[in-house]
C-alpha cells in the first residue's frame, strides 16, 4: 500500500535546518498493522506527515517520496507524494495525537461529520440519509449515536478520540490506509485498551491497513503484525513484531526491550544512558554511537548500511555488516 523510497524530510529554519527523517526506505503492505516505536523526538509523528502528504511550510521533502498504491474495484492506483493528500479520506485517513486539535469546539459532532463528507456523495442522499448512515456506522462501532448531538467539550477524552477514529474511517472502502498518531496519549489504561480494541476491529472488519505510531512498546506488542524502530531521525530496525520482541538485532532495540518491566521479575529494569542526539547537527557515523555499548570504532565514522539481516527482518549497524548478532 505505501513504498517510502528513501525519504529524507526537514523542518526549514532561519538557524539551519533541523533534519527529522533521513534516509527511510521501507514497504508498508496490504491488511497490515505497522508500528512505529521509539522514544520523543525521533522522527515518528514527522514520518506519519509526510506518509499523510501534510507537507507544509517549515516541514518539506528533500529527496526520495512516499507511493500511494493498490487496488480497487479491479482498477489500479498510484499517487506520489504531493499527490496524496487530494486522496485524504477516500484512500488515506488520518488519526491525530490529539482530538481536540481538529474538533470543532462550536459544533456539534453531526455538523462535523457531515462537513467530512464530499460534496458529491452528499448530493446522492437526503441529510437525514446520510445521518442515518454515520448512526449506523456509530452502532457498529458500540458508540452511542447521542453523542451527534453534543460538543466535543461535552465529551470525555476517550469518548472524543473514538469520535475521531469513526471520522477519520467512515468514508474509506477497502483498500485504504489508515495513519494513528499516539492514538491512546493521555489516557489511563482502560480507556486505551478500549481505543486500541476498535482499531483492531475496525482493521480486522475492513482489512484496512494501518500505522500506528506509539512509544509504547507494550501497544505494540499486542496489536501490530510488524514494527519499525526508529532514533534520531533514521529506521534502525524493522521486522516482524513477534521476532523483533524475541530476538532484536540492533543494541537500540534489545535496550529498549530490556528496559522493559515484566510481570513476576522484580530486578531493577536498566534504563539507556545519556540522550539523543541534536537533529540539527548530528554526530558523524552511528547516531547511536555516543550511547552504545557495544560501539566499534567503525559506529563513529560511518553510517552503518540498513540491510536485510534475515527475511523479513532488516537493520542498521555496523556489528551485524560485520556477522555478529
Amino acid at each position: 500500500m505505501l513504498d517510502i523510497n528513501n525519504v529524507t524530510a526537514s523542518y526549514k529554519m532561519l538557524d539551519g535546518d533541523v533534519v527529522a527523517v533521513k534516509d527511510v526506505n521501507m514497504k508498508i503492505y496490504d491488511n497490515e498493522i505497522f508500528g512505529i516505536a521509539g522514544e520523543s523526538g525521533c522522527g515518528k509523528s514527522t514520518l506519519l506527515k509526510v506518509l499523510y502528504d501534510i507537507l507544509e511550510f517549515p516541514l518539506q521533502i528533500d529527496k526520495g517520496k512516499v507511493t500511494l498504491s493498490g487496488i480497487r474495484d479491479g482498477q489500479e492506483f498510484s499517487f506520489d507524494s504531493g499527490d496524496i493528500r487530494k486522496h485524504w479520506w477516500s484512500h488515506i485517513s488520518y488519526v491525530p495525537q490529539a482530538a481536540m486539535s481538529v474538533l470543532n469546539p462550536i459544533a456539534r459532532l453531526k455538523d462535523q461529520f457531515l462537513d467530512s463528507i464530499p460534496l458529491e456523495d452528499r448530493k446522492r442522499e437526503s441529510q437525514e440519509q446520510t445521518l442515518q448512515r454515520v448512526t449506523d456506522y456509530l452502532v457498529e462501532l458500540n458508540l452511542s449515536p447521542e453523542v451527534l448531538n453534543a460538543y466535543p467539550f461535552q465529551l470525555s477524552g476517550g469518548m472524543r478520540q473514538r469520535c475521531i477514529i469513526a471520522l477519520a474511517t467512515f468514508m474509506q472502502p477497502k483498500p485504504s490506509v489508515i495513519l494513528a498518531d499516539e492514538p491512546t496519549t493521555a489516557l489511563d489504561v482502560v480507556v486505551q485498551r478500549g481505543i486500541l480494541m476498535l482499531l483492531m476491529k475496525l482493521q480486522k472488519q475492513y482489512q484496512n491497513t494501518m500505522i500506528l505510531v506509539s512509544h509504547d512498546l507494550g501497544v505494540h506488542y499486542q496489536i501490530t503484525d510488524r514494527i519499525g524502530i526508529m532514533y534520531s531521525g533514521s529506521m534502525m530496525e524493522v521486522g516482524r513484531t513477534e521476532e523483533i520482541f524475541n530476538n532484536p538485532r540492533h543494541p537500540y532495540t534489545q535496550m529498549l526491550i530490556g528496559a522493559l518491566p515484566r510481570v513476576g521479575d522484580k530486578s531493577a529494569r536498566e534504563g539507556i544512558p545519556g540522550r539523543p542526539p541534536s537533529l540539527k547537527n548530528p554526530p558523524k557515523g552511528c547516531r547511536f554511537a555516543e550511547r552504545c555499548s557495544k560501539a566499534v570504532p567503525a559506529c563513529y565514522e560511518k553510517t552503518p548500511i540498513y540491510r536485510e539481516v534475515a527475511e523479513g527482518h532488516f537493520a542498521a549497524c555496523h556489528l551485524l555488516n560485520e556477522g555478529g548478532n
